[in-house]
Parts: C-alpha cells; structure tokens; sequence
C-alpha cells in the first residue's frame, strides 16, 4: 500500500466521528430514549397521583394500565420499536393484578422493583465474569459484536466500567425502594419511585456515554466479513479467468494479488488503543 493509499488524519477524524454518533444513536436506541423514560415513569406517576386522591386501588390501577397501553399504541403509529412498550405494558399489567388481589397499592410497584434488583444482579455478575452486559447489548447494534472482547481491550475496559455503573447504582436504588416497600405507606413507596424513575436512568446513560466516548471506536466486524467475502469472490473470478486462458503462472500471481488485497481493510484500520 503506497503513502497515497494510506488514510489521511482527516479521514480518520471523520471516521471517528460517525463511529461516535453509530455510538450515541445506539446507546439511546438500546435503553428506550426519551419516550422510554415516558413509558416507565408516566403510570407509576397516575397510579399514586389517583391513589393519594381517592384511595381507589382499582380505579388507579385501571387507568395506569389505560395509559400503558395507549403509549404503545402511539409507538405502534409513529412506526417506533414496541420493545420498550411491551415491557412497561406487562410491568404494569402485573403489578394491577398484584394490587387490585392483593388490596395493598404497594404491590403495583412490586414487579417493578423485583426486575430492577434482578437486572442490577445480573449487571454486577456479568461484570464479574467479564462478559459485561452492557458490551453483549450494544455490540451487535455497533456492528462489532463481541470482538471487543479480544481485539478492543480499550473497550472492554468501557464496557466494564459502564455495567459496573448500571449495576451500582441500580442496587442503591433498590437499596431505598425496598424498606420502604416493607415499612412504608403506598403513597410514600409510590412518590419515591417516581422520583428515583429518571435521575438514575439518566446517570447511567451518562456514565456509560462519557466511558464509551474515551474508549476507542468499535471494530465493525461486518466491514470485515463483507470485505474477505468479496476478495474471495475476486479469488475465484480471477483464477477461473487464468486457468480459462492456460496460464498456470497467471492464476498464482491473481492469488497474491487478491491476498494483498484482503489484507488491505486490516491495514487501513487504526489499531486500537491499549
């Protein structure tokens, strides 16, 4: 490869750049945006709004799980992913059930807190065993999949880290909610819920941002597939053309051309940073 062939420092600061906005697009996809935090703070927020008005458990509950279902609709017209809807539906969905058997409006708030214990478990174990969940969620929307986990050690550094902080501070909020859920009134329960649903969130997303941001840019695996799928194509086409022509010689030198070529795409590559 001659120094023309070589990518010039703006090149590499243009590639960069969209490979932090692939970055940040994907860490707002992954964990719901905006409309994600709405689906999971909006409910909670009618349920005790009503119950601390009229004590009706069941009337809250209903008109929370209206609401639920009704923000999954608006993401099913606006051609939005439901994921983040359907979770909020059935989070909701169980813990009316829970409430309304139950007669303790505390129970509306139990699934919810159950999952965010369990997923701050399974964040600080999936640290621990060095697949952090963080880089298993993003690294197939950032097309590099798991070879941070081999040829990005600056990134799986990040990817640590961020679980960690996910982890950490999903236990603290668990660590307020759950006393209260066992000493606690439902309107006491109900408001705190509301107010650790989006600082927290935010926080992560923040820590997990600036972790990423200084760690070096994903390795897009799927470039690289393609590229080697294409120099093999490029393989047989010229060694089928050589050997059509009689020219044995011919098909070992496109051989060596095309293998030169496949190794260019490494080549071009900036190393990862320690």
């Amino acid at each position: 490869m001659t120094e023309d062939d070589k990518p010039t420092s703006a090149e590499e600061d243009s590639a960069a750049a969209r490979s932090r906005a692939a970055a940040d697009t994907a860490l707002l996809e992954a964990f719901g945006g905006v409309w994600g935090m709405v689906d999971t703070t909006v409910p909670g927020l009618v349920f005790v709004l009503l119950y601390t008005i009229n004590r009706d458990i069941h009337l809250a509950a209903l008109v929370s799980l209206g609401i639920t279902v009704l923000l999954a609709l608006a993401r099913l017209i606006r051609k939005e992913t439901l994921k983040h809807a359907f979770s909020g539906v059935f989070g909701v969905a169980f813990g009316a059930v829970f409430a309304m058997m139950s007669g303790d409006a505390k129970n509306f708030y139990l699934p919810g807190m159950l999952y965010t214990l369990g997923l701050a478990i399974a964040y600080v174990l999936s640290a621990v065993f060095r697949y952090p969940l963080i880089g298993v969620l993003l690294g197939p929307m950032l097309k590099e999949n798991l070879s941070w986990r081999t040829r990005n050690p600056g990134r799986f550094r990040a990817y640590t880290k961020a679980t960690w902080a996910w982890g950490l501070i999903l236990l603290a909020k668990s660590a307020i909610l759950f006393p209260l859920y066992w000493w606690g009134d439902a309107t006491q329960l109900g408001w705190v819920k509301v107010a650790l649903g989006i600082p927290p969130f935010l926080l992560c997303v923040y820590l997990t941002w600036i972790f990423l941001a200084k760690a070096p840019p994903p390795i897009d695996v799927i470039a690289e597939m393609e590229a080697e799928e294409k120099a093999e194509r490029e393989r047989e086409r010229a060694k089928a053309e050589a050997e059509r022509a009689g020219e044995p010689l011919l098909a070992e030198w496109a051989d060596r051309i095309v293998d030169e070529a496949q190794q260019e795409p490494a080549d071009r590559r900036s190393p990862p940073r320690p």
